[in-house]
């Protein structure tokens, strides 16, 4: 039997760092780190694609003119007129119109002066031609006629290279607006639904964000499942060292008290034996000791003395029956063990394997009750989109801006039809200018190849008269249309001047945004914060930067002054449940009894039987006395030596006779003695040995046993609670990731303004860029043509004299020079 030494060692600590305050308390390691949720961005509202003028060689051009238009209006942009206008029109003064566009008045003095003279120049020369007060030719021939000739054509094709300059210019701008104006109008449509997805995009975008609170939910949902086999399993692995050791420790002792009892019965069944054998030991002892000394005593026995004297010590070494008595013990260890020992362990163990399986079972109402309290969503986010400041006003915009597109789409075919008519008649006069410029040079070719062949005065006559013919009708038709030209260049100038000076301008250099942020410039009908439903006015300035570097509505409006963000994303309510229950989980270990009542009767019996009283030394003085104590084998050695030297056959066989009946009686009776006295040795060493700590042990097991019993239930439930402190913080992690993120994407990512930035810019360019710049170009070649025709008229009435023939007399009175001169009909030439 092997003592079991430090057997309560374990149990000496047990439950140390469960007693210190707060230990465990933050270690979560058990559940794992928390998972990131992987949350779907929102559908995002497609950003506006940003529109630009490709860089071209008429850039210089559209410089030069919003050059001339920054000559043109010097006043700046007139915000007081504007307020008036838009709040007051009634009451808009007409001097401070005029005086903001006293350069364009200036411009419409001029037009009109051209208008009227120019007209009624063209009037009066041919009433003057008519009447022949107007000399068609030269007269006579002079020193100064070729230099004046010279420089009259050269003016003349200079002015008229510049005409052809400027009409190629006209036509190439001209066909620029006209083929900006078809993208131009389709973009607005797509501005106008791109405006719309701005203000639509955003209840569904509120809704897909609050929608993804399904993500932690059936995360929460799924851990919820296993949240009792969970916990279970955390207080089975931090119980179980502790308490497969004090298992370990009982069945370490119900081995020990097996063995105890055992060697006690097999003591005392041991002492009887020696005892009964003692009995009938000693009679047989005696009388062989009285044959033997009546033999060896004999005169007949020849050296016997020593013989003699080992049969006078034949007598009974041991006395067993002065043994202690034990009858006390065996009475208080009747019937123990009465428990087994190692079932009753395996038993406990398998209770205690089964800890997790009993957590799940015991925690399966309250995670059915969770369950059904966590599919519901919380009322706030229900109502994140609702309540969004912006919802309504939303909506309202997104039907305005939809019955705006459709009511657009027909103006805009008007637009284009009418773009279509003023292209025509664009093309119509530049033609017109174009043929002016044909005539001019047809008109200086003709003359000028009349002049290089004047020895054939046939032929330098025809020549000269086709080139002068030419030179007058450009005359005429710079005349006849100089009216239609002068009226569609204003009306082309006062609407684009305007356009570049009033709205462009500003609108690029910031002013009108600033107008628009001035309190009171606008009417409270077009008040955005108003529109909008906001508490405090915005300034569209700012908001207009913010939108271009793709801010959110939630930081231009600066919906936290007027939205509650916080309180939407509030699911306190919602999780006060889970909170609730997972604190005030209970779990029951009761069934965890570490012994049986049997086994807890075993001990105390032990305990209270006084083994360790029992006087082994006692027992141990027999044992060491020896059962005979003569040496019987010795002496019946002697007796056969000693009869074979006798000289007496009978006393010989006496001898050994007395000699065999020694071998028997140690055979027959000393030996198994000796056997028994062997195991008693055995049993009385073995108990004495362990006794006394037996004893100790025995009540430390019960004494800590007792204990542990008790404290595991404290022990349990303080682990239950970290645990569920740790599963608590971890669910509420998830939520947390949840209204960490819809706080972000509500604030910093939903309902993007770019697409307000992106149509502000976008129609900044259309209209300024695209349309604005080539018509403005358009009109400003035109002007430059249309009064570019005063010096083609001057320089071709001029030159055209020194083309015609000069003849010193009168041939006839039919002859040329004796008629008037005409401005010529344009008529096929015979040249």
């Amino acid at each position: 039997m092997m003592r079991a030494p430090g057997l309560l060692v374990p149990l000496l600590g047990l439950g140390l760092a469960l007693r210190l305050p707060g230990s465990g308390a933050a270690d979560c390691g058990s559940l794992g780190p928390v998972d990131r949720l992987a949350f779907a961005p929102a559908a995002r509202a497609p950003w506006l694609a940003p529109r630009v003028r490709a860089p071209g060689p008429l850039d210089p051009l559209y410089g030069t003119v919003r050059s001339f238009l920054s000559v043109v209006q010097l006043n700046p942009f007139p915000a007081g007129l504007v307020k008036t206008l838009l709040n007051e029109p009634a009451s808009v003064k007409v001097d401070e119109v005029v005086r903001y566009q006293a350069g364009y008045l200036v411009c419409a003095v001029i037009a009109g002066l051209y208008l009227l003279v120019l007209p009624t120049a063209g009037l009066c020369f041919c009433c003057c031609r008519r009447r022949r007060r107007c000399g068609g030719r030269v007269k006579t021939e002079h020193k100064a006629m070729a230099c004046e000739r010279g420089t009259l054509m050269a003016f003349l094709l200079l002015t008229t290279l510049v005409l052809l300059i400027g009409v190629v210019s006209a036509f190439v701008t001209n066909q620029r607006v006209h083929e900006h104006v078809g993208p131009s109008a389709a973009a607005v449509p797509e501005t106008l639904l791109s405006l719309r997805g701005l203000f639509s995009h955003v209840p569904q975008e509120l809704q897909a964000v609050a929608q993804q609170f399904s993500l932690p939910q059936e995360r929460v949902l799924k851990e919820l499942d296993g949240v009792g086999m969970s916990i279970g399993s955390v207080i089975h692995t931090q119980l179980r060292s502790t308490v497969y050791q004090a298992l370990a420790s009982v069945h370490s002792l119900g081995q020990a008290l097996q063995v105890s009892v055992d060697h006690l019965r097999a003591l005392n069944a041991t002492s009887v034996e020696l005892l009964e054998g003692q009995q009938d030991l000693e009679p047989a002892v005696r009388e062989r000791r009285e044959h033997l000394l009546a033999l060896l005593q004999e005169p007949s026995c020849q050296g016997c003395a020593e013989a003699l004297s080992q049969a006078r010590a034949l007598e009974l070494g041991a006395n067993f029956s002065q043994m202690p008595a034990m009858d006390d013990v065996l009475h208080q260890l009747k019937g123990v063990p009465e428990a087994n020992f190692s079932s009753m362990v395996q038993e406990e163990n398998s209770t205690f394997n089964s800890l997790p399986l009993l957590a799940a079972l015991q925690t399966a109402d309250m995670v059915r009750e969770l369950k059904k309290a966590m599919t519901q969503e919380p009322g706030g986010l229900r109502t994140l989109a609702e309540a969004f400041p912006a919802w309504e006003a939303a909506s309202r915009w997104s039907r305005a801006l939809e019955e705006v597109e459709e009511s657009s789409r027909p103006y805009l075919k008007e637009v284009q039809r009418y773009e279509k008519y003023r292209w025509i008649m664009g093309c119509v006069l530049c033609s017109v200018v174009l043929l002016v410029v044909v005539c001019n040079l047809l008109g200086l070719n003709l003359g000028i190849w009349g002049l290089s062949a004047r020895e054939d005065p046939s032929h330098s006559e025809a020549k000269g008269e086709a080139g002068a013919r030419f030179l007058m009708a450009g005359v005429g038709f710079s005349f006849l249309f100089a009216a239609p030209l002068i009226l569609l260049v204003f009306a082309t100038f006062l609407v684009g001047g305007n356009v570049q000076t009033l709205v462009c301008r500003s609108w690029e250099s910031g002013e009108l945004y600033e107008f628009a942020d001035t309190p009171g410039n606008l009417p409270s009908s077009m008040n955005l914060s108003h529109l909008l439903g906001l508490k405090k006015d915005i300034s569209i300035l700012l908001a207009y930067q913010q939108c271009r570097e793709g801010a959110a509505l939630w930081k231009v409006l600066r919906l936290n002054d007027s939205y509650d963000l916080e309180k939407h994303l509030d699911i306190s309510q919602y999780t006060a449940k889970l909170q609730q229950e997972l604190r005030s989980l209970k779990l029951e270990v009761k069934n965890l009894d570490l012994l049986s009542p049997a086994a807890r009767r075993d001990l105390k019996a032990l305990q209270s039987s006084g083994l360790e009283n029992i006087r082994y030394p006692g027992f141990l003085v027999q044992i060491q006395k020896p059962v005979v104590n003569t040496d019987i084998e010795k002496l019946a050695q002697e007796l056969q030596g000693l009869a074979q030297t006798q000289g007496s056959a009978v006393l010989g066989q006496q001898l050994r006779e007395e000699a065999q009946g020694l071998r028997n009686l140690y055979q027959e009776k000393v030996l198994p003695q000796q056997s028994l006295t062997a195991k008693l040795n055995l049993s009385v060493r073995a108990l004495a040995s362990f006794a006394a700590n037996l004893q100790l042990e025995t009540s430390d097991v019960l004494d800590k046993v007792t204990n542990l019993r008790g404290e595991l239930p404290t022990w349990a439930t303080h682990i239950l609670k970290n645990e569920s402190e740790c599963f608590l913080t971890r669910e509420m992690g998830y939520f947390s990731q949840y209204v960490a993120w819809v706080r972000e994407e509500v604030t910093q990512r939903i309902a993007t303004c770019q697409p307000l930035s992106g149509a502000l810019d976008n129609g900044r360019v259309v209209l300024c860029d695209m349309m604005a710049d080539p018509w403005n170009a358009f009109w400003f070649c035109l002007a430059w043509c249309t009064f570019f025709l005063i010096p083609s008229i001057i320089f071709a009435v001029k030159t055209s004299k020194y083309f015609r023939p000069i003849r010193k007399r009168l041939n006839s009175t039919s002859s040329e020079e004796t008629q008037l001169f005409h401005i010529p009909r344009v008529t096929s030439l015979k040249l």
